[in-house]
């Protein structure tokens, strides 16, 4: 269906209603919160934080990164999915891909959550490890589930925008 409502014609040639645009503002949070937290993650590698002032700066901005990427996962794996998937047979197998993306993004969700605490723990341990492998660990994990992320957000709303558009947002519950 994405050859019918090309991305580059969202909001110009194709109507974006409320439901959809909606749906693109929540993945815009996620991306500027990814964005955020890659650019702090840098500056922490780079030296321009120190550990501990980058784990108080980080810790509340990833909990709620973390928190909202979880439930918007929900949201769409026992509400949205199911309909969107039931209102065209031909985009069943996009959205199992979807679900099976929920799923590696909710390990690499724990993955990070465990490497984002195990470097607090060791920032707690007064100088017995070295905060800086602890922060390397995490930043590999953050990086793994960003690039993740980014490219099932854009997946996402390849199948969904063009459906709704399609369908028309009516049929799902939008406005």
């Amino acid at each position: 269906m994405i050859e019918q409502y090309p991305r580059a014609e969202w909001g110009t040639v194709h109507t974006i209603g409320g439901l959809g645009q909606f749906w693109l503002d929540r993945h815009d949070d996620f991306r500027q919160m990814a964005a955020m937290m890659d650019q702090g993650t840098n500056k922490a590698l780079e030296g321009e934080m120190q550990p501990m002032e980058f784990a108080q700066w980080f810790a509340p901005r990833l909990n709620s990164f973390l928190g909202g990427l979880n439930g918007h996962h929900q949201i769409e794996d026992y509400q949205y999915f199911p309909v969107f998937a039931a209102a065209d047979d031909r985009l069943k197998g996009g959205f199992d891909l979807l679900d099976e993306d929920h799923h590696l993004l909710h390990d690499m969700l724990e993955r990070n959550a465990a490497a984002a605490n195990d470097f607090i723990q060791v920032l707690q341990s007064e100088g017995q490890q070295d905060p800086r492998k602890a922060l390397d660990i995490y930043a590999q994990e953050a990086k793994g589930l960003l690039s993740g992320l980014m490219r099932h957000l854009e997946d996402e709303e390849d199948l969904i925008l063009p459906l709704l558009m399609d369908q028309g947002e009516a049929k799902f519950g939008g406005y």
